[in-house]
């Protein structure tokens, strides 16, 4: 329990240096203001898919399982689209 917490704190301090370094480098990049929104919003979605994909590793982890979604099986757009 208490490495999970150790690895999560340690984890957090990591996500939040590489937003920070993410976000300072975007502002000094020179880019046309429609480019800049378009990569800030990336860097949001990108961000968002991590902290959910370790997430979920930390619920598996501790014994919680959690579905993510498989994009590569054909079974799951049949169950959507019926022929």
């Amino acid at each position: 329990m208490i490495e999970t917490l150790i690895g999560l704190i340690f984890l957090v301090i990591v996500i939040g240096v590489f937003w920070w370094a993410a976000t300072t480098l975007l502002r000094v990049i020179p880019l046309a203001e429609p480019f800049r929104t378009v990569v800030n919003v990336l860097v949001v979605l990108v961000g968002v898919f991590i902290v959910l994909y370790v997430a979920q590793m930390f619920l598996e982890a501790a014994g919680i399982k959690v579905p993510w979604p498989k994009f590569g099986e054909a079974k799951s757009i049949h169950s959507i689209i019926r022929a």
